[in-house]
């Protein structure tokens, strides 16, 4: 592995378009772990089925994404079981999202303890957009599922429901998009939030998900 792999080591331009080199990709995935994290950070041979479907996700490869039945207009739903490394992987892949995808990434937890200290006015920056911007911020909410449900002021409100309801009608208007981790099953997820939003979810996400076996990396 060079010392310093950078992104722009990872594709070549031909007739003006990237075109990726995966092993090279997977290499620079490696090192922005061991960056970020541990220098023991490695990639599971296991996982890498998964990184490819969100490195193709990223890339915008449209033939690729075909063949994997990813819908490049959809965000990201990345499901899996606790400590998998779902958190780990939609911070390592963002270099890669094209602008339009890309995202900020924030716990639900964080949102439900904004939400008790403000109110409603705490939600305004995932669910309205500014004069200046065509479409909604992007973000990837981490942890589905992990929030509380809080009060503000004697107001209890299912706060990723009500936002996530908000974004999808964006996404509707003009394809905002949003991409989200849990380990929440499809019946866990209408459980929590109600049948209405997992079917606002079915429309807005790819699901990308590990096998429940996937090993805990933490």
């Amino acid at each position: 592995m060079q010392n310093h792999f950078n992104l722009q080591d990872t594709f070549e331009i031909k007739n003006n378009t990237k075109i990726y080199d995966p092993k090279k990709c997977f290499l620079f995935l490696e090192q922005q772990g061991k960056k970020r994290y541990n220098s023991n950070f490695k990639i599971d041979t296991n996982d890498i089925p998964i990184i490819y479907k969100l490195l193709i996700y990223a890339i915008q490869d449209e033939k690729s994404a075909f063949k994997l039945g990813i819908d490049l207009n959809k965000g990201i739903m990345l499901s899996g079981p606790i400590g998998c490394g779902k958190t780990s992987l939609m911070h390592l892949i963002r270099p890669f999202m094209y602008a339009k995808n890309d995202y900020k990434i924030i716990a639900t937890r964080h949102i439900s303890f904004e939400f008790a200290k403000s109110g409603y006015d705490s939600l305004a920056q995932y669910t309205l957009k500014s004069i200046q911007q065509n479409r909604l911020s992007g973000y990837c909410f981490d942890d589905l599922g992990a929030e509380q449900q809080i009060k503000h002021f004697g107001n209890d409100c299912n706060v990723i429901a009500e936002i996530l309801t908000s974004r999808y009608e964006h996404f509707v208007e003009n394809n905002a998009i949003t991409h989200i981790t849990t380990n929440l099953s499809a019946s866990e997820i209408e459980r929590v939030y109600g049948n209405r939003v997992r079917s606002r979810l079915r429309q807005m996400f790819n699901l990308i998900a590990f096998e429940k076996e996937a090993r805990d990396k933490r």
